[in-house]
């Protein structure tokens, strides 16, 4: 089956249509109107610096259920010691800048410039959101990405200190009870995600999730006024 080049318009095919590998479609932009019309159909966008656009819908898809976050002992007695502060939608633009970084061993990342603008542009109408992780004044962690309905549609984390990222995904998943997150897409596995308890659903079922989240009302606008400034996890 071949892939399908977009047109002008902000549409997608049937996520039935990609080929094995979850590619769907190519080209397009990444518009503000086009990246909420893919993630509504459980779209999202990933390619590297030089290449065409390319839209992705994987079977299987990789999903953390908030209800089965697991978090080892370990952690839980990390978290005890309350060594972070944790924002929200604070310092989206240099979290996004830190997971552009490549990370070790890797020459280049798949955070190009055109995806963080559109990203930031996404921030700005109050649809991509971050969460920071801060040591004192310093920026040593966090995750960004797009919430739609019940949904959280994570893009992207970094860490530059041990188990900031986690504390980031925890306080976003339990640590929040207003934001009330039925599914969380991980899109493709990393046993990082794995460890906290993603796992693989079918794109059928992803679908039918995603189309009953979507039905609840979205959480939109900058959620570091929405929600408190500034927050310190305690153990889920």
């Amino acid at each position: 089956m071949p892939v399908y080049r977009l047109p002008d318009q902000p549409a997608f095919p049937p996520v039935e249509r990609a080929v094995k590998s979850g590619l769907l479609a190519v080209g397009g932009d990444l518009s503000p109107e086009r990246l909420l019309a893919a993630y509504r159909e459980g779209i999202f966008p990933w390619y590297s610096e030089g290449e065409p656009f390319l839209w992705w819908s994987p079977d299987p898809r990789f999903v953390l259920f908030p209800r089965e976050l697991r978090v080892s002992r370990s952690m839980r007695q990390f978290l005890k010691k309350q060594l972070f502060r944790i924002t929200f939608d604070q310092a989206f633009p240099s979290v996004i800048a830190a997971c552009r970084k490549p990370r070790p061993g890797q020459d280049d990342t798949w955070i190009t410039q055109a995806m963080q603008e559109a990203y930031i542009a996404l921030h700005d109408l109050g649809y991509a959101h971050s969460v920071e992780v801060w040591q004192e004044e310093s920026l040593v962690g966090g995750l960004y990405g797009v919430s739609i309905g019940h949904t959280f549609f994570g893009e992207s984390m970094f860490s530059t200190r041990a188990n900031a990222s986690k504390t980031a995904l925890i306080t976003l998943v339990s640590g929040r009870a207003d934001l009330n997150f039925n599914l969380i897409d991980c899109q493709v596995e990393t046993p990082h995600l794995g460890s906290l308890g993603a796992r693989f659903i079918s794109r059928r079922e992803f679908k039918a999730l995603l189309k009953e989240a979507l039905q609840c009302e979205t959480f939109r606008g900058n959620w570091g006024t929405l929600l408190p400034n500034a927050s310190v996890i305690k153990s889920p």
